[in-house]
């Protein structure tokens, strides 16, 4: 009765209290490194957001330091930061002079929407290659497979968009330029954010094809790294798994040959590529500077490029609460999918 009990399948409720009292404390260690990051720059906003003229003002430099908190020291800017973050208030950005949340919910839709349809492309392709090259193992489509994902890995990103908009759009005209929407198409009307799903919502496919047309580019473009890591991975996990003992077993068995690759074969290869996808979502969300500012893409990479250039310490510790709360959120639903792919998570 004992032993029985001591294996017994943790509840799916219990497993998700755990994770989430798991991440607490560690998105409290995160505003505090997100704050000493953010304060270690070298450099004084007041330089940066004042014109040269107003330097000397002493007046004016003390109503700007006491405006934005910078007379405080830095734990009492801290502790001010972080019970108007508990209160959800992420401050006012000095740039734009707006709310950080609300420039926050005006740039985020953008980047979601182009890093979901790039990890959807970079998985496909990804797995796909990655298991044709191990069930080909050493013929002529592995290598070929291998060479592309060498190449998506370590080609750069901003040199492969420059190519692509070049070739694919100015020269061949088979998809659409910089931008979410061509000049002439008119926004849907806003629910949501994504054009995708308010163009669908509001019933304009015309608005839709475009948004999607425009996609389309800076999406392969980004998944072309993910796809190169997913196909090395799946590649090696799945070799390393067709030489497990019960895939002998399922074969001598007189199993189809497919049966064995997918059923038993690729459903345990995919947990190492289920790792990977929370750091790969939270690598495009964060690491799409350079490929929104060539698409002229607007979304949270240029607000993050703007705030850093101009010292804009409330959006930089903004920005850097999201990227990380996305990594953290990214990683929590892969761990809930680890709950069903992997039995020994249940039984931990």
């Amino acid at each position: 009765m004992i032993a029985l009990a001591k294996f017994a399948p943790m509840p799916l409720h219990k497993y998700i209290v755990r994770r989430i009292l798991f991440a607490i404390p560690l998105i409290l260690g995160i505003t505090v490194v997100s704050f000493i990051i953010a304060n270690a720059v070298p450099a004084d906003p007041i330089n940066a957001n004042l014109p040269q003229n107003a330097l000397n003002n002493e007046e004016l430099v003390a109503a700007f330091r006491a405006r934005w908190g910078l007379d405080k020291s830095p734990i009492e800017q801290y502790f001010t930061y972080l019970g108007n973050l508990l209160q959800g208030d992420m401050g006012v950005s000095i740039k734009s002079r707006n709310p950080v949340r609300e420039d926050i919910q005006q740039f985020l839709p953008a980047t979601i929407e182009l890093a979901t349809f790039a990890i959807v492309i970079g998985l496909a392709m990804g797995i796909f290659f990655g298991v044709i090259s191990a069930v080909w193992r050493n013929s002529i489509f592995d290598y070929v497979v291998r060479i592309f994902a060498l190449i998506g890995v370590s080609f750069p990103i901003f040199l492969l968009a420059l190519m692509g908009l070049t070739l694919f759009h100015a020269k061949l005209g088979w998809v659409a330029g910089p931008g979410r929407l061509d000049f002439l198409v008119r926004d849907p009307p806003q629910v949501t954010g994504f054009l995708t799903i308010d163009s669908l919502l509001a019933g304009q496919w015309e608005t839709f094809l475009n948004a999607v047309s425009h996609l389309i580019l800076p999406s392969f473009v980004l998944g072309s790294f993910v796809s190169g890591i997913i196909a090395r991975i799946t590649r090696s996990s799945l070799l390393e798994v067709l030489g497990q003992d019960y895939i002998r077993t399922a074969r001598a068995k007189g199993l189809r040959e497919d049966r064995v690759l997918f059923r038993h074969g690729l459903s345990n290869a995919l947990i190492p590529v289920v790792t990977m996808i929370g750091l790969l979502y939270g690598n495009l969300m964060a690491g799409a500077v350079l490929t929104e500012s060539i698409f002229a893409w607007p979304g949270i990479g240029r607000y993050a490029f703007r705030a850093s250039t101009s010292q804009d310490f409330p959006a930089i510790m903004g920005v850097s609460m999201l990227i990380a709360l996305i990594y953290v959120v990214a990683n929590f639903f892969v761990d809930i999918l680890y709950y069903f792919l992997d039995p020994r998570i249940r039984l931990g």
